[in-house]
């Protein structure tokens, strides 16, 4: 299922982070480990955030994919997401 992960940074570890060089290796291994179809960086609120879209075939995908957004301080959200054809094909199967 397509996911969207939106990983919001807490702003003193993630200066921390940037300050010790870690930043760069713990976003390279995210995407590796994700194959993001697409990542985006940002700020939300104040704090650095990334927005991620990947597929995850089981739940159990959970744990190794969020735990290092957590051990770096972050708030982290994952929901299901859907392109226009999915859209489409989820509106035409209804029976209204």
């Amino acid at each position: 299922m397509r996911m969207l992960l939106t990983a919001r940074l807490d702003t003193a570890a993630a200066n921390q982070a940037v300050s010790d060089g870690t930043m760069s290796k713990m976003v390279q291994e995210m995407t590796e480990e994700l194959r993001p179809e697409c990542a985006y960086f940002t700020t939300s609120a104040g704090d650095r955030c990334c927005y991620m879209v990947f597929e995850m075939k089981d739940s159990s995908q959970m744990p190794p994919v969020l735990e290092p957004f957590f051990h770096a301080g972050a708030k982290v959200d994952v929901r299901p997401v859907m392109t226009m054809d999915d859209l489409q094909t989820g509106l035409a199967s209804l029976s209204l």
